[in-house]
């Protein structure tokens, strides 16, 4: 079982935007890249300026998202790529209910992740996930 619907980045234009503009943080077999997202409201979705002069809704709360890449590069057969991209999302279904809202994250292996279990990708995503600032889901307590 993946991620729910809500917590993936799934277009091409969105892996995109996070790989050019996220923040990087490296650790020995993956990357994490992470960009906040805006919440818009309706009137300033569709063109029309607020009364106020604000486009950003307070208070929305947008789910983060997760994207895995997983290059051809660490593995050239896909049941290996498949099985860390799956061990990958089990540990963010964890991490979820923990994450700081309206992020988008990516995470890109490394070529020397092949020899990685799931144990110590466990402990690599949580050391990540603390450098950046976004675990432990208080919104209030996020920086970025």
């Amino acid at each position: 079982m993946g991620l729910p619907r809500a917590n993936r980045l799934k277009h091409r234009e969105d892996f995109s935007r996070v790989h050019q503009k996220g923040r990087r943080f490296k650790a020995d077999h993956l990357t994490l890249r992470l960009v906040q997202r805006v919440a818009m409201n309706q009137d300033a979705a569709k063109g029309v300026s607020p009364e106020n002069g604000t486009s950003v809704s307070a208070g929305v709360s947008l789910p983060t998202r997760i994207g895995i890449s997983i290059s051809v590069k660490v593995d050239k057969r896909a049941v290996v790529r498949n099985r860390m991209r799956r061990q990958i999302q089990a540990i963010f279904r964890q991490f979820l209910p923990r994450l700081c809202p309206n992020l988008d994250l990516l995470i890109v292996a490394h070529p020397q992740a092949v020899q990685c279990d799931y144990f110590q990708f466990l402990q690599e995503l949580e050391q990540l996930l603390v450098d950046a600032e976004v675990l432990n889901g208080d919104p209030g307590g996020c920086v970025l």
